[in-house]
């Protein structure tokens, strides 16, 4: 006998091993019509799997992210099938679903194009009308070598399975393939496919192996679903910050120097205004801003563990024989700041922020303009804080995160990292930072989920999940909490007792780098920045050569008031001036002609396509100052 505790917190019993089809099927047979699988302690399972034991049991259906995992799974297997049936020499390697569809390695002389992905797609559609389904097989591992002696790929996966892990092979009609699953019960219900490209991929990640074609794609339930999704992507490419960075001249990348952007003067502004809203308001918060060496001696990294955890993504050099390291963190450096002054247990909390460059190896193939570069500047900052202060001065993290992410119109979502397999410290210390986090968490009335082993390797953090306009997710504020590093550098402070203890530290980036949350702003707003980040705030218009002067004039009394205003003096007709200026995206056009010059006042045209008349420049100043120091959003 069994018993399966339901999210409801229900319990339902049973005497024999089920299959997850006949458990959802004694829930409700409407639900098992309309699901896909479940998760069973937190394991995925499809309806194939069975059950006889002890457990939470949550039914799925596409909608659910476990649902969608079976669904691509499964649409991966069938574009296997495809292929083998048009290209009966492919080699297979895997083909796993990933956070938007699915894709599968292969090994093919034959190099695909867009055209063989539309037969592809024509050929899974044919199969789908066949209905084949999904069987499940447990076999030994000279069974599964003996299966796949032709599939070297296959070969080398089952060569390094741990000797007691059970091998399982799915079949769909004539493709069999080495899987773990999940997958769905068949294919009727994959109605919608799109392949969406083809590109290179190592096998197994690595250079030295052989480069594989990698074809991604994307499957629903529902034409309408696909439809949809397919119109997401083709405004996220309408909103492309690399597009966006050449067409505003915010920002390049050059040869000379791969993964390591150069800022136009456009993008220094937004950076600029960026950076000097953020510092201000931690100098607001209590924080102390320090800049702290580039390049710091390699025992220092020996020291601080990140030549233990993290030298495979360091850059070094010599230096009068010495070995130096380029730091890829700022908080050694930050540690050796706090070091230079005995403190008093009245000293805390000691915030010490640094807009710090530090710089990380990535292999070439994972540079993705600025959200992955090679350099980059982190929001970086040190809280040092005694043990009886950590929920307090978390709480006040998050209190800032939310007025950082507040500022820009983001909604977000928080995750709980716990302790990851790679890590200092004791398992006394980790409990106590998880669970002081969680403390603050709950003192928020914060809603989180629980993302185990995923924290850092020195402490667990709190990661923000930032959503944009269009409903992407971006990961990028992070808040740590450090019981390591205090330990490992010997930090102290004196109490009241006038005895020597250690502090708490927490590492805390908001932004997470200056660039990536710079192009993730640009995708944000497509570009149509907020008039205080504006690189061009006001574009003046003269509608011809005659009122150049009263233009001129405008522009500068716009620009003693400290606003950033152009003055557009070509000899081109009004229509290509104002069309130019919104595709440059400026947030006011101000137009003079006779009538203005005559009135002494201007026309404006803003960007959202609102026009006004006969308006006083004096009046429209103070509006655009009120708009900027509100830092309001379109």
């Amino acid at each position: 006998m069994f018993k399966l505790t339901l999210p409801d917190g229900s319990i339902k019993e049973y005497e024999d091993k089920k299959s997850v089809k006949e458990l959802i099927a004694d829930i409700s047979e409407g639900l098992e019509r309309a699901s896909v699988g479940a998760v069973f302690n937190d394991r995925i399972l499809g309806k194939h799997d069975t059950i006889d034991e002890d457990g939470t049991f949550k039914v799925v259906k596409f909608e659910d992210d476990e649902g969608k995992q079976i669904f691509w799974h499964s649409t991966a297997h069938l574009m296997a099938y495809a292929i083998q049936r048009l290209y009966p020499d492919t080699k297979f390697a895997i083909g796993p679903s990933i956070e938007n569809g699915f894709y599968y390695d292969l090994d093919l002389e034959e190099q695909l194009t867009p055209d063989d992905l539309e037969k592809i797609e024509k050929e899974m559609k044919a199969i789908v009308k066949e209905g084949p389904v999904f069987e499940r097989k447990v076999v030994s591992k000279e069974e599964a070598e003996e299966l796949f002696k032709d599939e070297p790929y296959k070969i080398e996966l089952i060569e390094n399975l741990p000797a007691d892990e059970e091998i399982s092979i799915y079949k769909l009609g004539d493709f069999v393939d080495l899987c773990r699953g999940p997958h769905l019960e068949n294919v009727k219900n994959i109605k919608a496919i799109k392949l969406t490209s083809v590109a290179g991929a190592y096998w197994r990640g690595d250079e030295k192996n052989k480069m594989l074609q990698r074809i991604y794609g994307i499957s629903f339930p529902k034409k309408k679903e696909l439809e949809e999704y397919l119109e997401r992507i083709e405004e996220a490419k309408r909103r492309d910050h690399r597009k966006i960075g050449r067409e505003l001249d915010l920002f390049s990348f050059r040869e000379e120097g791969p993964g390591f952007p150069f800022f136009h003067p456009n993008g220094m502004i937004v950076r600029n205004e960026l950076e000097t809203f953020w510092r201000d308001l931690q100098i607001e918060k209590g924080y102390g801003e320090i800049k702290t060496p580039m390049i710091l001696n390699e025992a220092l990294w020996h020291r601080s563990g990140h030549w233990d955890h993290y030298r495979d993504n360091m850059y070094f050099t010599k230096i009068d024989g010495e070995d130096y390291a380029i730091k890829p963190m700022n908080c050694p450096g930050s540690i050796l700041v706090y070091e230079q002054t005995m403190h008093s247990y009245r000293d805390f909390p000691i915030k010490l922020m640094e807009f710090g460059q530090v710089h990380r190896h990535e292999l070439s193939g994972a540079l993705h303009g600025l959200f992955r570069v090679r350099t980059f500047t982190q929001d970086d900052a040190h809280i040092f804080m005694l043990p009886s202060q950590i929920q307090e001065e978390v709480g006040k993290l998050i209190d800032l995160a939310d007025e950082l992410y507040n500022t820009f119109g983001f909604e977000y979502d928080v995750e709980l990292s716990t302790r990851p397999e790679d890590s200092m410290g004791s398992d006394e210390q980790w409990d106590m930072a998880i669970d002081a986090l969680r403390k603050a968490l709950e003192s928020k009335n914060m809603k989180y989920e629980i993302n185990e082993g995923d924290g850092a390797f020195y402490g667990p953090k709190i990661d923000f999940h930032l959503r944009d306009a269009i409903g992407r997710t971006w990961q990028c504020g992070t808040i740590q909490l450090d019981f390591q590093m205090p330990e490992r550098f010997e930090l102290t402070y004196i109490d009241e007792d006038g005895e020597k203890k250690q502090p708490v530290m927490s590492h805390r980036a908001l932004m997470g780098s200056m660039e990536r949350f710079f192009g993730i702003l640009v995708e944000h707003f497509a570009g149509k920045f907020p008039l205080w980040l504006a690189p061009v705030q006001v574009k003046v218009l003269p509608i011809s050569d005659k009122f150049h002067d009263y233009a001129e004039k405008v522009t500068d009394e716009l620009k003693a008031n400290g606003l950033r205003a152009e003055f557009d003096e070509r000899n081109e007709k009004i229509g290509k001036k104002i069309r130019d200026a919104r595709m440059q995206r400026i947030n006011y056009m101000v137009i003079v002609g006779e009538k203005e010059e005559s009135a002494g006042n201007i026309s404006v045209r803003s960007r959202s396509g609102e026009e006004r008349g006969d308006v006083d420049l004096s009046d429209f100043i103070g509006e655009l100052k009120e708009e900027i120091e509100n830092k309001s959003i379109d």
